[in-house]
């Protein structure tokens, strides 16, 4: 199915804020690389600034519905599930057009809290946070909200880490030191025991 014009603009747009930076990449390229104008580019998106938080709202949809599909296709209980989030990042970074996070970038250039890049990039880690506490909750973590930072830490860390060096094993050791976190956090929960020598002689 062939694009819209204005599909096909914030496709390209998309593109080249990700490979290239949003304050790097003028109307101009967009509306060249996307074979249009200006003018009809301003039609669909009244500005640049428009057309950036299209850009994130779109990753973030699209970023979230294949991240959970992923993660979903590589486990089946929740703290699989967990550490399975880090094979799929592992994996994600491992493709050639890895450029880092497109929310991380964007506040980076846009640092300032009450700018409306910021605060979109912001909520796309509030949202993957929450996705990871529910799974910690339904693991039985003792602080699910908490054991949620701390995985979101150690993945934030471990993308910016191979965004500076690729192939840096960054999303193995965060995985390593996530299945302590894991395990300190379900130390809570009994362990069921074994039945002792002489029930078994029993039965």
């Amino acid at each position: 199915m062939s694009l819209t014009l204005q599909e096909k603009i914030l496709q390209t747009a998309s593109e080249l804020f990700y490979s290239q930076g949003i304050r790097a990449t003028g109307v101009d390229a967009i509306a060249k690389a996307a074979n249009t104008t200006k003018m009809s580019l301003y039609k669909y998106f009244t500005s640049k600034d428009q057309l950036v938080l299209a850009f994130l709202r779109k990753r973030d949809e699209d970023f979230r519905l294949w991240f959970v599909a992923q993660v979903d296709g590589k486990a089946k209980m929740p703290k699989a599930k967990l550490l399975a989030i880090f094979d799929v990042i592992d994996e994600w970074m491992a493709i050639p057009e890895f450029r880092g996070c497109a929310f991380i970038n964007a506040a980076a250039e846009f640092p300032l809290e009450g700018n409306p890049v910021h605060q979109v990039s912001a909520e796309f880690y509030d949202h993957f946070r929450s996705y990871i506490a529910d799974l910690a909750g339904q693991c039985g973590a003792k602080s699910p909200e908490s054991l949620a930072l701390q995985l979101s830490l150690l993945i934030e860390g471990a993308i910016v880490s191979e965004q500076m060096k690729r192939y840096s094993g960054a999303a193995e050791q965060a995985k390593q030191a996530a299945i302590v976190l894991i395990e300190t956090s379900l130390s809570h929960i009994p362990k069921p025991s074994l039945p002792s020598k002489n029930a078994q002689e029993q039965q």
